[in-house]
């Protein structure tokens, strides 16, 4: 449970002094003052955190925050772009942890549509490779370019260098967080 220490701490955003600053840069340079750092939702929720809690730090929440609002902002930009092709990511990442049963139902709906073929493995009887066709590779193509496209487009309000940056950053969150 957290105790409000801080009595002094405005209780809601930014202090009367900083609420004024901000109002009349505004009024002075109208429709061209830009806050020399733009609050986003992440911004706002980190900030009531501190007012309801101000004994805690929740500064990761911005780092692990962002990710989860850019994936969930991001994904539903990226599964449209799978859906037009009959295809979702959901589906496909859900497919990877299912009974045999699960599996071949799927492999069947492919298979229907024309987009796979199961082929007999050649050094196990037991087993079948399951191949694209050319319709599957066809399908596969054409998603692949719309999708980066769509990337590309989502990624155009950062500079290049910013997403060199960001990939940097994020590559070594990754890492860092995969060999535990």
């Amino acid at each position: 449970m957290c105790l409000e220490l801080d009595y002094l701490r405005p209780r809601h955003g930014f202090s009367f002094r900083e609420r004024f600053l901000e109002s009349n840069l505004e009024n002075v340079f109208p429709g061209s003052y830009i806050p020399a750092v733009r609050r986003d939702a992440v911004d706002a929720i980190i900030e009531q955190w501190r007012v309801e809690c101000p004994n805690l730090e929740p500064a990761p929440m911005g780092v692990f925050g962002r990710i989860a609002r850019l994936s969930a902002l991001a994904g539903d930009e990226i599964e449209r772009v799978f859906r037009r092709h009959g295809l979702t990511p959901t589906t496909m990442s859900r497919s990877t942890m299912v009974s045999s049963g699960g599996m071949t139902k799927r492999l069947n709906r492919l298979e229907a549509r024309g987009l796979v073929r199961r082929e007999p493995a050649p050094d196990d009887r037991r087993s079948t490779l399951v191949a694209l066709t050319e319709t599957g590779r066809d399908l596969v193509d054409a998603t692949v370019v719309e999708h980066l496209e769509n990337e590309e487009r989502l990624l155009a309000v950062l500079p290049a260098s910013d997403r060199d940056t960001l990939v940097e950053l994020l590559r070594g969150l990754l890492l860092g967080l995969e060999r535990d």
